[in-house]
């Protein structure tokens, strides 16, 4: 069963509504997809809908944004209810998501010289989620007639001028929060989890590819001690397959998620247009956990 277990809507920080990344799920050959927007449930009921009309199945998806000080290490939650721990958590990251907003505000504002302000971010957000970096970087994209990702490479990145952990769970606060919640937590793209010097980090946006893979490789015991914390705390899985993993790195990944018994998934990542990932890429059959998936709730 080709599958798509990682997917954003323009309820956190993609570009599209459910409705368009199921008809590209549909045409991408996709049979069964998850919606995993940053912190908020809030597209799941319409992802289902649209599955429904579509003839697919669907999971229930979230992804938990963690730091560990600028360490990004992102928790996908799969079956999660809305129930009164996800009502806390998104009451917790609403009002968290404003307080780090005028945070970059402030750093962003004092870096550029400009007077860019929350009103200007929330023209990109949907009321009653959790604001995101990336509709603060759209407001100063737009006044700076900049690229967006190399702004926030750049800029906003962890390490970088703007960036702040504020408010943030950590990565083992979000494997219980997906529990709390009655999901299953998988660790989001593991070659992402950067754990490097302080100082390494702060040039890391400006090596070139092969530094930056030396980088990984040098790390990468750190990385996987870091993982191995979130299997204690109770992760359900990883996701192997990612549209940033190369060939060998899922390899390596899906030994990782054999050695500690933890099943593993895989999704495009994808927010929009232009980015370089696509809806059903890279091909991911899910036969071997589909069962498990579609027996989570709010599954179709």
């Amino acid at each position: 069963m080709r599958a798509d277990l990682h997917l954003h809507t323009l309820y956190s920080d993609g570009s599209f509504p459910p409705a368009e990344i199921a008809r590209r799920a549909h045409a991408a050959g996709v049979e069964l997809f998850a919606l995993t927007d940053h912190d908020s449930l809030a597209g799941n009921a319409e992802g289902a809908q649209a599955a429904k009309s579509l003839g697919l199945h669907y999971v229930r998806g979230i992804e938990v944004s963690a730091y560990l000080g600028a360490t990004k290490v992102h928790v996908l939650g799969y079956g999660c209810e809305e129930g009164e721990a996800y009502r806390e958590f998104l009451r917790a990251r609403v009002e968290g998501a404003r307080v780090r907003a005028e945070d970059i505000l402030r750093k962003a504002n004092a870096y550029f010289s400009l007077d860019v302000t929350l009103d200007d971010a929330e023209a990109y957000h949907v009321a009653g989620t959790p604001i995101h970096t990336m509709h603060l970087v759209k407001a100063y994209a737009k006044r700076l007639g900049a690229d967006m990702g190399a702004l926030y490479r750049s800029v906003f990145a962890p390490a970088k001028p703007a960036f702040s952990d504020m408010c943030r769970p950590t990565p083992k606060d979000a494997v219980r929060i997906v529990h709390a919640m009655g999901g299953r937590a998988v660790i989001a793209h593991p070659v992402q989890i950067l754990v490097l010097p302080p100082d390494v980090s702060a040039r890391f946006h400006l090596y070139g590819e092969a530094e930056k893979e030396e980088a990984k490789r040098v790390y990468a015991p750190a990385r996987n001690a870091l993982m191995e914390e979130l299997v204690e705390e109770g992760a359900d899985g990883i996701e192997c397959y990612h549209s940033t993993h190369t060939a060998e790195e899922t390899e390596e990944f899906l030994a990782f998620a054999k050695a500690h018994g933890l099943f593993a998934t895989g999704g495009s990542d994808f927010h929009a247009d232009g980015a370089n990932r696509r809806v059903g890429s890279p091909a991911f059959d899910a036969s071997h956990i589909a069962e498990v998936l579609l027996s989570l709730k709010g599954s179709v």
